[in-house]
């Protein structure tokens, strides 16, 4: 990186991100009718990434990689962190290198707010250490113990994975499960804000040492369900809109599980004005502490929501609602109001913010995702022709047979998804003539399969992914079989 893009003081940094937002699900994209007028303002007053993938669009998969800044594979967090997954090895280690283990090295106050599912849950646990085990048996709250398991997060206020917004419960620091709980009768996502307005003000340096610079991340749990734990105040923006107003995008299918979509959109679009509401005390809060030139500020989302979008609900497909997250990020040296179509995936992340913030030095051998940091600033530099998609559905395993990959270009979504005995199925939309992608190309445009085919090939070498052997077979036979059909 030239000098003249090194920070002179190290910034803070502010990453807010809600859980299950889509990329349309804010107003100024034009595409779904949600009022966000903070996150309108924000998006003028930095850059717009307008491709930002979730690279896996899971939960804990997107954690694990914005973490360490490595593929699912490589980081071992390859699907939803719980009692039966953990069993698998599927959480966080202790000893995993992630960035808030180098920013604690570089002298960082650090905290963290809200959800993480990335810690192994107690599969017996006692009565007060969470949500307590689902239908099943299957425990996914956790509680993660002070020291390595924090990963150089010095202040606390976190749970693992319960979805109780309107009662939220939190572990803070020090003590053990039962004695470091608190449980709050508030909306989960005015209450964290709360929690992080009170980092940034640090009133009588109760929450971090004011000489150090500091990382603060929040990570709010809605709109995520259950949809209908929402403020009535956030539901009276969208009283009298029809469900065929909100849900406005030509690909949705009101059948099957997507019902579910005409039962709730007034509710999740209601969590995203909130949260729009909400993320606006942030920045005002980072004004009147006189922190906002010298901050960094990201909001994004884990993944989105399909919200009845070709009949589904929830996420972990390929298609755009699930796929693509907002990307907005405000800080010294990013020109305002400007948009960029950069290609970035989620390992790409935890690099790039070290860029911005002078510290690609301290940037990992390990770490699988690039520095895009001087694109950021308006520089120039190598840009990738594609993001990767990869995801195994929750709870399945490479040997269900169950899997995807694919890859995502300014043009194109293309992706191999395997389920069980079923013949493999291939995907091809053109995101430009489609941008709905109703209309599945991979056996009309043969070239463009064979060209993406080899895109997917090329990042599953590069990430090391076992795929590339395990389905040897399928990627070199599928598109020839195409073709003879």
């Amino acid at each position: 990186m030239d000098s003249d893009l090194i920070p002179t003081q190290r910034p803070n940094l502010v990453f807010v991100f809600a859980d299950q937002m889509r990329k349309h699900a804010v107003g100024f994209e034009n595409g779904d009718p949600v009022v966000t007028p903070n996150l309108d303002r924000f998006a003028a007053e930095g850059v717009n990434l307008t491709h930002v993938v979730s690279t896996s669009p899971v939960c804990s998969p997107y954690r694990g990689m914005l973490f360490t800044g490595k593929y699912p594979h490589s980081n071992g967090v390859l699907v939803n962190v719980n009692s039966l997954t953990a069993r698998r090895g599927i959480y966080l280690k202790d000893d995993q290198l992630c960035f808030s283990d180098i920013l604690s090295e570089q002298g960082y106050a650090q905290g963290y707010i809200g959800k993480l599912h990335l810690h192994a849950p107690d599969p017996n646990p006692p009565y007060d250490y969470g949500q307590g085990p689902r239908d099943g048996g299957t425990v996914w709250d956790a509680w993660t113990p002070p020291g390595p398991a924090r990963h150089g997060f010095d202040f606390w206020y976190s749970y693992g994975a319960a979805d109780n917004h309107l009662a939220p419960h939190y572990w803070t620091n020090g003590g053990d499960a039962k004695s470091s709980r608190v449980d709050i009768d508030e909306w989960s996502v005015k209450h964290e804000t709360d929690i992080a307005i009170r980092y940034i003000e640090n009133t009588d340096e109760r929450c971090r040492d004011p000489e150090k610079p500091f990382s603060l991340f929040v990570s709010y749990n809605p709109p995520h369900p259950p949809f209908d734990q929402v403020p009535e105040e956030y539901l009276k923006i969208y009283d009298g809109k029809s469900i065929a107003e909100l849900l406005n995008r030509p690909n949705v299918r009101l059948e099957g599980e997507a019902l579910e979509a005409a039962e709730h959109v007034h509710e999740y679009f209601a969590a995203v004005s909130g949260i729009d509401h909400q993320f606006g005390r942030i920045l005002k809060a980072l004004e009147k502490a006189g922190l906002s030139d010298n901050t960094i500020v990201v909001f994004t989302a884990d993944h989105g929501e399909m919200m009845g979008s070709h009949g589904l609900m929830n996420k972990s497909v390929c298609y755009d609602e699930s796929l693509r997250v907002p990307f907005l990020i405000r800080g010294p040296g990013l020109e305002p109001n400007r948009k960029d179509d950069l290609l970035m995936g989620t390992p790409d992340i935890y690099p790039t913010l070290f860029g911005l913030m002078g510290l690609s030095d301290t940037i990992p051998e390990e770490c699988q995702g690039t520095d895009y940091s001087r694109l950021l600033r308006g520089g120039n530099g190598w840009r990738p022709m594609s993001s990767f998609y990869i995801c195994l559905p929750s709870g399945a395993t490479p040997s269900d047979g169950y899997d995807r990959r694919g890859v995502f270009t300014h043009r194109y979504t293309f992706a191999i998804e395997c389920a069980g005995s079923e013949d493999p199925r291939m995907v091809l939309f053109d995101n430009i003539a489609d941008p709905y992608q109703m209309r599945n190309l991979a056996k009309e445009d043969l070239d463009v399969s064979k060209k993406l085919m080899r895109e997917l090939r090329e990042w599953l070498r590069k990430t090391g992914d076992p795929w590339l052997t395990e389905r040897a077979d399928l990627l070199s036979d599928q598109v020839e079989k195409l073709s003879k059909e």
